[in-house]
């Protein structure tokens, strides 16, 4: 059976892990301005710009590559086969994260950072993370009671906007869309940098960077970031219909890529005034920034991966199996590292780089060995199965092609 595999996905999505590592491996250090379950109260670093740039591409660019498999694997298992996949794939490590990861974590920060009598497990988690008791004295939050998602938000973003495709695939079935061969120009890019902008301004207008909302109250979502995570999933579903990341024009890539470097020395250097919303120029100014430097660099890496890395690597694709056990994990690890660091007498940029290497080292190794050899435990992380739904990639466009 020839190799089917997608080859430069499997270098994106470890990129992409590691930004998501690092990105919070630097949350205790400075300039977040978001809860963390770490307070490191001796360092003077600032993150701020770091923080600024990586959440401005990395979990969109993750919504979509996530979305890209969704028609695919619904062409592939059909109603109830897909509705079983993603239940069982995305649904169980949700739960699971939701009853036990996030519940253990938080009794952690609870204890230690603040400043309340301890409790016993049992105790916090049926009074504070359940709410069953009463609500402390000068609760610092960052909400009542501590239920929540935590970093698994976006496991559940990814496991409703499966659902909402199944069900739009069921409510229009009967609606037969032409096939387009889609290549993206500067033209078509510039166009949706500038509607996606606009959505994410008018959102700003009242909802602020870093203010998470509990949407019918379950639904963790941060309003300030929802039209280019919505507009990148629905980019992911394109994308897998038409092909097209296998076809953007090397000159259009190389452009986007130079545009997002420049957009980010532009920042690094203090030229782009930062704005956590409202009604302003500012506000604007870099809702546009945000939207152009997101876009450019999804652009431009998804060319430069697919021209330069689209080649076999066990060593990644090894990698890449496991990034979906290691999104799960990478939190707790990271709290664990960063705890250990408090007491090291370094800077707080120095602690950030040792949080970053030894988080991607551990987060990597652990998912390993769970994956590997605890085959039950596994069951519990195994995410999506990328690895087939990348064979049905190309079969469903040579079947299209044909």
């Amino acid at each position: 059976m020839p190799n089917t595999r997608i080859h430069f996905m499997d270098f994106l999505k470890v990129f992409l892990s590691c930004t998501v590592i690092v990105h919070h491996a630097g949350q205790p250090y400075g300039g977040s301005n978001g809860f963390w379950y770490v307070r490191d109260s001796g360092v003077d670093s600032d993150l701020g710009v770091f923080f600024g740039i990586n959440a401005a591409f990395n979990m969109s660019l993750y919504f979509f590559l996530s979305a890209y498999f969704i028609p695919l694997a619904y062409k592939h298992k059909g109603n109830i086969g897909f509705l079983k996949d993603r239940l069982k794939r995305i649904g169980i490590p949700l739960l699971f994260g939701f009853i036990v990861i996030i519940p253990l974590i938080m009794y952690f920060y609870y204890n230690e950072f603040r400043g309340y009598p301890n409790l016993s497990l049992f105790e916090y988690y049926k009074n504070i993370y359940l709410g069953f008791g009463e609500k402390p004295l000068n609760w610092a939050g960052p909400s009542w009671p501590d239920l929540n998602f935590g970093h698994l938000w976006f496991i559940e973003h990814l496991l409703i906007y499966s659902l909402i495709y199944l069900l739009l695939m069921n409510l229009f079935k009967n609606i037969k869309l032409p096939k387009i061969a889609f290549v993206p120009t500067n033209k078509h890019i510039f166009i949706f940098v500038i509607i996606v902008s606009l959505f994410t301004f008018l959102i700003r207008t009242n909802y602020a960077l870093d203010e998470w909302i509990g949407v019918l109250g379950f639904i963790q979502m941060e309003y300030a970031h929802f039209p280019q995570y919505l507009a990148f999933v629905i980019l992911g579903i394109i994308a897998a219909n038409s092909n097209w990341i296998h076809h953007i024009p090397k000159n259009v890539g190389k452009l986007w890529l130079y545009m997002g470097i420049l957009l980010i020395i532009l920042n690094v250097f203090g030229f782009v005034p930062h704005s956590r919303g409202g009604w302003d120029s500012s506000s604007l100014i870099y809702a546009i920034y945000e939207t152009f430097l997101c876009t450019a660099l999804s652009i431009g890496l998804i060319e430069l991966f697919q021209r330069k890395l689209n080649r076999k690597s066990k060593w990644i694709e090894m990698l890449a199996k496991n990034t979906f056990c290691v999104y799960i994990i990478q939190t707790p690890v990271l709290i664990g590292i960063q705890y250990a660091l408090i007491s090291v007498p370094v800077s707080g940029y120095i602690k950030f780089v040792l949080a970053s290497l030894l988080g991607i080292v551990f987060s990597h190794l652990i998912s390993y060995f769970i994956i590997r050899k605890l085959p039950v435990i596994s069951l519990l992380f195994s995410g999506t199965n990328h690895r087939r739904s990348q064979s049905l990639v190309v079969n469903f466009h040579k079947k299209s092609i044909n």
